[in-house]
């Protein structure tokens, strides 16, 4: 996906964290148990990621994006796609969520490298991205689009890493409209609330894509260029990829769907296209029946 080389960056909602030197678990953060909690909730494991010490230290302090100003600063880097990234987000789900019923509010994606500390507790890059409900933040090494390709086999190219974003951003949807306070996230499996809960945000990121050609700067000016069917499947590719089963092959040489949390690849896909094609009012994952996901 390219971004319109006219548009203009808002300057919002993204911050760089001075990279951290300690781990945090209190000050704030949730500790250890609600860590665990969270890592079923979002299928990333942060528990060995909360250790001795106190908050971190910073080295340097946070800041905003610089050098973006345009849509072909975010065709040529990542940082910058990432915040272009935010704005189209931000124009779909002001008006998409209420909408729905949900009461809006901004999250911030938080660039770092390294370790950082949330309001979640501590972390490393080695989670992944991730949410913090905790203090509506989207957490985000860009080092990670290069795992896709590297761990993950992903083919990784400008519209997956939107999707990523995305994805993220449906977990704050998800936050904001109470579906993590009713999800039981004890269980594990294809159809358990912990896949439900990913393959919805999977579909809300897919209605989004669906919409991104119509999302406009504070001017009006198209945010996207009209998506491809190439772009498409990349984002697809990289859906699959992150899929349970994917993964378990790759690192156990065997799949066991009763330990899923995220979803098998193809399940991935399919909630992406359902978002993609019919919007985000067809992602409510929670109404199917165990044999319908």
């Amino acid at each position: 996906m390219t971004f319109n080389d006219d548009a203009k960056y808002s300057g919002k909602g993204v911050r760089k964290s001075g990279r951290r030197t300690g781990l945090a678990v209190g000050g704030g953060g949730l500790g250890l148990v609600a860590i665990v909690l969270l890592s079923q909730l979002l299928g990333v494991d942060l528990t060995g990621l909360v250790g001795g010490g106190t908050a971190g230290t910073s080295q340097s302090e946070d800041t905003a994006l610089t050098n973006c100003d345009t849509g072909a600063d975010a065709n040529v880097d990542v940082e910058c796609r990432v915040g272009f990234t935010r704005d189209s987000l931000e124009d779909y789900w002001s008006e998409q969520a209420p909408a729905m019923g949900i009461a809006y509010v901004s999250p911030t994606i938080n660039l770092f490298a390294g370790s950082v500390d949330t309001g979640c507790g501590g972390a490393t890059s080695a989670v992944g991205p991730f949410y913090c409900p905790a203090d509506q933040q989207i957490y985000l090494d860009t080092a990670f689009y290069d795992e896709l390709r590297t761990q993950f086999g992903a083919t990784a190219g400008p519209l997956s890493q939107l999707y990523v974003v995305g994805h993220e951003w449906g977990h704050h949807i998800q936050n904001l409209a109470g579906t993590f306070a009713t999800a039981d996230t004890s269980q594990t499996g294809p159809a358990s609330d912990a896949v439900r809960l990913e393959v919805q945000a999977d579909c809300f990121a897919g209605a989004w894509l669906g919409a991104a050609a119509q999302t406009t700067d504070a001017s009006g000016t198209p945010l996207l260029d009209p998506i491809t069917d190439a772009q498409v499947a990349d984002a697809l590719n990289a859906a699959s990829a992150i899929g349970d089963d994917r993964i378990q092959e790759k690192t156990q040489g065997q799949v066991n769907p009763e330990t899923w949390t995220h979803g098998s690849g193809e399940m991935r896909q399919k909630w992406f296209q359902t978002g993609y094609s019919n919007g985000a009012e067809a992602c409510d994952t929670f109404a199917l029946a165990d044999t319908e996901l």
